[in-house]
């Protein structure tokens, strides 16, 4: 009986030691990663976005403001000559009437990394996909139809230029499949192109603007005076999409944190 007995004391022994063992295991294994932190400002030529009681100037003269501006960013992954790092999941709706919208974070292996990639818009497999929640949620008020699929980028407004009523002007701007489709990689290299090495139990944060008033001209010039009401799939949507692809650029970034 005491045999069998200090057998049992044996085995819950070593199970306690494996459990424990691989709990500071898994411990360590979390504590290996950084965590890179990314933020959207949004901005009229490096001034801070303030809805509805701010006036701006696009490049041809015409006063504006600005009522909504949001868009998608998705696929997000860091690049490295060794192995990228991507986020989990990555679908994020940046809100400029949400300010929790506008940053989030995730986990990376440390290691040296070059630039940070993104698609700025939905995939088409998410375009078709039916009603989703999170970020893709149908009630946030950027999605149309399974047809027409997801808004990747709005901004809404008024200007003295519009002729629509109340001087309101709207860019809906959607579009994922044939010749009108308007998802952008985006590729923001870090400052001098030099690598940033990324080190275990640090946060990362990197700071990135956009520039609503990318959203006029370079390559295509759109004027709120001819064009103040752009709301579906085409060549103006088309023609916005290659604009506004370049209104990011990084900030600074905040490293040992």
């Amino acid at each position: 009986m005491m045999i069998k007995k200090n057998g049992s004391i044996r085995l819950i022994t070593l199970l306690l030691i494996v459990t424990v063992s691989f709990q500071k295991k898994e411990i360590k294994k979390r504590d290996s990663f950084a965590t890179v932190k990314i933020v959207f400002n949004n901005t009229v030529k490096n001034s801070r976005i303030y809805l509805y009681d701010s006036t701006y100037t696009n490049p041809f003269g015409e006063k504006y403001t600005i009522t909504k501006f949001r868009y998608y960013v998705s696929d997000i992954f860091l690049k490295s000559t060794i192995k990228n790092a991507a986020e989990k999941n990555s679908y994020h709706l940046i809100d400029q009437g949400n300010v929790e919208s506008q940053s989030f974070s995730f986990p990376v292996a440390p290691g040296d990394y070059t630039s940070l990639n993104f698609l700025l818009g939905v995939d088409s497999l998410h375009n078709v996909s039916g009603a989703q929640t999170g970020a893709l949620d149908p009630t946030k008020d950027m999605f149309w139809t399974w047809n027409s699929g997801y808004v990747m980028a709005k901004l809404e407004g008024n200007s003295p230029s519009s002729t629509l009523v109340n001087n309101k002007f709207e860019f809906h701007i959607g579009g994922y499949a044939g010749e009108y489709n308007v998802l952008k990689n985006i590729q923001l290299s870090f400052p001098e192109d030099k690598p940033i090495y990324f080190a275990s139990n640090k946060t990362i944060t990197i700071i990135i603007n956009a520039d609503v008033n990318a959203w006029w001209h370079n390559p295509n010039e759109i004027k709120i005076a001819e064009h103040a009401n752009i709301t579906s799939p085409g060549k103006l949507a088309l023609a916005i999409s290659d604009n506004y692809k370049n209104m990011f650029h990084i900030e600074k970034i905040i490293t040992g944190n």
